[in-house]
């Protein structure tokens, strides 16, 4: 018998259900915790509808985590009553780890707050909410049908995924980043390349990279039509969870001899910063390729990367100069915690002064609804993860993904650059 990879044996360890571990299977599993944002207005809304009224209660008031971070805070009178739904969903329920409008993005959350751990089966109302897979948990987004039942019952039905692997190797060269590597994977292998199926990333390179940037890789996995998205657990997940829980946990590792239904290998030694060109994400190209385009708006930002590292990189690159003057650079901390700590550390300052706008932790002008929106015609580029036609506002305008340095570097000089040169 063949053994398994970490969303096998992490589905094992929550199947309630006699269907073997096996791709393709159907399982009922167990969930350890459940999170949404404002999606939490329709589930209220749908527990209205369940009788007798007494039977209205979620499965654990205690595995459940709420915040607000797409319209926050309310930007309209429809979402402030939204939001006062869902607030009073919160109170009757008895849901504690309700975050409100306080701390930011759900999948910079969540982790900072302890929430998540090895081994955890975590669903979202969320699509990015693979990006816990960096933490070694099989974590996925949810449509509002499943997130309902997940609410009421604690348990959901999965589809065994096949699992593919990336190797990757080398050591990425100056101020190129993970964002680069995982739309260089994109654009080889297509946003088609995991369609439900779980990414194991491996190999050398993943090792040296912090937890921030194996987040934005196991978040951008999800463009990639990604079930979960996991980097292989050691010291640094360790660490870093240690440092927000006093909870036991234990790594889930693959086997040996598991089965993957594909193994890529990519060297990156010499890779050259990536930029996603409109409309798909793996519509991409080097930035030496699309170097010169104008830009009007340059976004830092999201759940993507908006961690302080990115804001960091982008501080190295921008600090005693100015953005140019038809460069509009929103700035988006993931958290609030990101922001405290940019603040401390002069990184705020640095960015302020060289004419960045910060705004308060939120999901902000990636899906061009709360600040940030684009005019027709005008060009983004941005540290996002979608880049769909309309996504940041007008039809006709346009988004290229790039990482935070590259976004920097655009800003400065008012066109797509390549951040290399700085």
């Amino acid at each position: 018998m063949s053994g398994k990879t970490i969303a096998e044996k992490i589905l094992s360890e929550h199947n309630l259900s006699e269907s073997d571990i096996k791709p393709g299977n159907i399982i009922n599993a167990k969930l350890d915790l459940v999170m949404s944002h404002f999606g939490t207005a329709k589930v209220a809304l749908d527990f209205n509808k369940i009788k007798p009224a007494r039977k209205r209660k979620v499965f654990d008031p205690n595995k459940i985590v709420i915040l607000f971070d797409h319209y926050n805070p309310a930007p309209t009178e429809r979402w402030a009553m939204i939001h006062d739904m869902i607030r009073k969903f919160v109170k009757k329920q008895g849901i504690t780890n309700f975050y409100d409008i306080r701390e930011g993005i759900c999948h910079q959350v969540l982790p900072e707050k302890g929430h998540i751990k090895p081994g955890m089966l975590i669903v979202g109302g969320d699509s990015h909410t693979t990006t816990y897979g960096a933490f070694n948990a099989a974590s996925c987004g949810v449509g509002n049908t499943d997130l309902f039942y997940a609410y009421v019952k604690g348990e959901l039905w999965f589809k065994i995924p096949h699992t593919i692997k990336f190797n990757i190797t080398g050591k990425l060269p100056y101020n190129v980043m993970s964002k680069d590597i995982i739309i260089k994977i994109a654009g080889d292998y297509t946003a088609e390349v995991a369609r439900y199926k779980s990414i194991e990333f491996a190999g050398e390179t993943m090792e040296y990279l912090s937890i921030a940037s194996r987040m934005t890789m196991s978040n951008f996995a999800l463009e990639l039509g990604a079930k979960f998205a996991f980097g292989i657990p050691d010291q640094k997940v360790i660490d870093w969870i240690k440092e927000r829980t006093n909870e036991s946990f234990k790594l889930i590792k693959p086997d040996p001899d598991a089965v993957y239904d594909n193994i890529y290998k990519l060297d990156i030694s010499e890779l050259e910063p990536q930029v996603s060109c409109p409309h798909t994400v793996d519509n991409v190209k080097p930035v030496t390729e699309v170097k010169g385009l104008k830009i009007n708006q340059a976004f830092l930002g999201s759940c993507t990367n908006g961690r302080l590292e990115d804001l960091e990189i982008a501080a190295k690159i921008l600090e005693g100069k100015k953005i140019h003057p038809d460069v509009r650079m929103i700035v988006t901390p993931a958290s609030q915690e990101i922001w405290l700590k940019a603040a401390k550390s002069g990184i705020s300052e640095v960015l302020i002064n060289a004419g960045a706008i910060i705004t308060n932790p939120n999901c902000g002008a990636c899906f061009g609804a709360h600040g940030g929106v684009l005019a027709p015609g005008e060009r983004c580029i941005s540290s996002s993860n979608r880049n769909f036609k309309g996504r940041m506002g007008s039809n006709s305008s346009e988004i290229y993904l790039g990482s935070p340095a590259t976004v920097a570097a655009s800003a400065l000089t008012g066109e797509i650059i390549d951040p290399r040169n700085f």
